[in-house]
């Protein structure tokens, strides 16, 4: 029952978010949104988590922030700026917390923007508010996030030093791969029009 809004509210927000891209794709433009995803973090984890941020139970709703995570993937940085300035214009949650850790990495070498937001959820007792954290990221920062994300499983946090090392120039060569494709961006997109008028014509002609 306790994550019943949780999963309200991921299911939403991930509506919205694609909903975003939509408008977009309809008025023929470059989506800075490539694709959306979502989940609620299970029991087991926010006990974890808790545990190590020696949270109280009856305060993990306040402390634990990303019990409702969604992710918004980009294609290149400049976009992940996009989608930000777009959340905060927004009038139907409120953002209460940034992270930026694109200008400024962890030290493991990972790269993505982090909003908190506070988001009503409407229940059968009414409106509940509750907290979500947004990632934006690009592919690149993606694919190596997931993979960080696996080590740290396989290894309980305590990943070997030189797979850190690993790591990190991995994280170099991820980000000076979104800046190299930054500077070919309007070759890319005028590609990609092409390929998407290429493909409403195919259409049409088949209906």
């Amino acid at each position: 029952m306790f994550l019943a809004p949780y999963n309200q509210a991921v299911d939403e927000l991930k509506v919205k978010l694609r909903g975003m891209r939509a408008q977009y794709e309809y008025g023929s433009m470059h989506s800075p949104i490539e694709f959306v995803t979502g989940r609620v973090k299970p029991i087991k984890s926010i006990l974890s988590k808790a545990k190590k941020k020696q949270t109280p139970h009856n305060h993990l709703e306040y402390e634990i922030q990303d019990i409702a995570g969604l992710r918004v993937v980009c294609q290149f940085v400049d976009d992940i700026y996009t989608v930000v300035d777009m959340l905060r214009r927004r009038k139907d949650f409120e953002i209460i917390e940034e992270k930026d850790y694109i200008t400024k990495k962890k030290d493991s070498g990972y790269r993505s923007f982090h909003v908190i937001i506070e988001y009503p959820v409407e229940t059968i007792h009414g409106e509940k508010m509750l907290l979500a954290e947004i990632q934006i990221r690009t592919l690149a920062m993606n694919f190596w996030a997931t993979n960080e994300h696996s080590l740290n499983y396989k290894y309980s946090g305590q990943i070997p030093i030189d797979v850190q090392s690993r790591l990190k120039r991995a994280s170099e060569a991820a980000f000076q791969l979104d800046e190299e494709m930054s500077k070919i961006r309007n070759e890319i997109q005028e590609a990609q029009a092409i390929f998407r008028h290429k493909h409403d014509d195919e259409s049409e002609d088949d209906s």
